[in-house]
Formats: structure tokens, C-alpha cells, sequence
């Protein structure tokens, strides 16, 4: 097993890189590596999988996958953080380092082409909270060979992504995820394994992708149905 990342080695990067957790960019970075080792179990990785992280931060999550997956890409919007990511998975990670590869990019931008060396098959990623559900729908859509995945997202949002119909929180995310993807509860995650500690509990959602219920319907058709379906849902469809 590589080395991780605890309390420590997380204040020291981000103390070297001056690096300030900003709300901006929804970071809170975990310390904690039992967390991170629980996340990797959980997601079920066989070595031949091409792990995705999306907003690695300063690698906690990223230095628990590579011993575990065939190669691992991270998607890192911050430029001083995906540029120090290699150093520390070099630091950290031996010969396992030579698995990643890193993408200074934004999510919602990247695409297939931008992924195609190795394609990613599974989603592994402590998503920014306030782009949780949009990275993860337009990762569906633009990367086909995505099989299966476990992200970790702010509690209410995981609780949203897996309602059922008839649910209180049923929705917009809801429906979507489940035209791409069979999805579950995974588990929640406590505030005091991140720093900063933030105000709401998180949630791990487990998803595994399975054929749209209606192949030949266009996707885009459906989901515009379903966006307006839900912009009145205090009314009747039928009126």
C-alpha cells in the first residue's frame, strides 16, 4: 500500500503550495485515510479498471487508487494543485506514480478525446459539492465507457441522486441518473474527516451503468420532458 495523506501531510502540502481551501471551487480536502481506503473498497476497482477522479485536490483520494487501478486520471481545476499532484504521488505513491495521469481541466469541459488513453471505466471522485450533480451526468454522457462508479457528494445531494419515485426528495437528478445508471446509498461520511470541516454530512452514492430504458428514444427529448416536468410540478402535466 502507498503511503497516504493524514492531518499533517495535508496541512504541510497546502502550507508549501499556499494553498487556501476556497468555497469557490467547493474544496474540503480529506485528512482522514481510512476514509479514503473505505471509498476505494467500496467502489469495487479490479485492476484492469481505469479509475476517473474528478477535483483530487492534494491527492488523498488519488494516492489510495493507485495501487489499485490499472491507471488513474484526475481532472483538477486548480492549476497550482493539479501541477503539484504528480510530485506528491511521486513522493508517496513509488512506482505506482507512473499510473496517473493528470488533467488540468474543468469536468464539465472534458471530454471523451480528452480521456482516451486509457479510456476511464469507473468514476471515483469527492466531488466539489456545488458541481456534484452536473460533472457527474455530463460524465455519463460523454464517456460511454464508464461501467460503474462511487462518488461522494453532500448527503442531500446523494439523497436526491438515489430516490425512487414517490420519494420527498424525488427529482431532476433522480431521473437522470436513472436513464444512465442503476444507483445506490453507499454509506455516509462524518464532517471531521475534511478540512475544512464543513456544515452538512456527506454521502457516498454507488452507481453501475445499465442500456436507457428507451434506446430509441433520443436522450435529449427525455430529459427536456423532464426538465419541464419538474418546473411544474406543482401543477397537473395534464394541465
Amino acid at each position: 500500500m502507498t503511503g497516504l495523506l493524514g492531518p499533517a501531510e495535508i496541512r504541510e502540502l497546502a502550507a508549501r503550495l499556499g494553498v487556501t481551501p476556497t468555497k469557490k471551487l467547493g474544496q474540503n480536502f480529506v485528512h482522514d485515510p481510512n476514509t479514503v481506503r473505505r471509498i476505494v473498497t467500496t467502489a469495487g476497482l479490479t485492476p484492469d479498471d481505469v479509475a476517473l477522479e474528478v477535483g483530487p485536490g492534494l491527492g488523498s483520494l488519488t494516492l489510495a487508487l493507485l495501487p489499485v487501478a490499472a491507471h488513474v486520471h484526475a481532472v483538477e481545476l486548480d492549476p497550482v494543485l493539479a501541477a503539484a499532484l504528480p510530485e506528491t504521488a511521486a513522493r508517496f505513491a513509488g512506482e505506482a506514480a507512473g499510473r496517473l495521469t493528470v488533467h488540468p481541466a474543468d469536468a464539465l469541459r472534458v471530454t471523451a478525446a480528452d480521456l482516451a488513453d486509457p479510456a476511464p471505466t469507473a468514476l471515483v471522485a469527492n466531488l466539489p459539492y456545488n458541481v456534484a450533480v452536473p460533472v457527474v451526468l455530463h460524465l455519463l454522457a460523454e464517456l460511454p465507457t464508464l461501467r460503474h462508479g462511487l462518488v461522494m457528494v453532500q448527503k442531500e445531494v446523494a439523497d436526491r441522486l438515489v430516490a425512487g419515485p414517490g420519494s420527498k426528495v424525488y427529482g431532476i437528478p433522480s431521473v437522470k441518473l436513472a436513464w444512465y445508471a442503476r444507483s445506490r446509498a453507499a454509506g455516509k461520511v462524518p464532517p471531521n474527516v475534511f478540512w475544512p470541516v464543513p456544515n452538512v454530512d456527506s454521502g457516498l452514492v454507488a452507481f453501475t451503468r445499465r442500456e436507457p430504458p428507451r434506446p430509441d428514444v433520443p436522450r435529449k427529448a427525455v430529459f427536456a420532458v423532464v426538465d419541464a416536468a419538474f418546473a411544474q410540478r406543482r401543477k397537473t402535466l395534464r394541465a
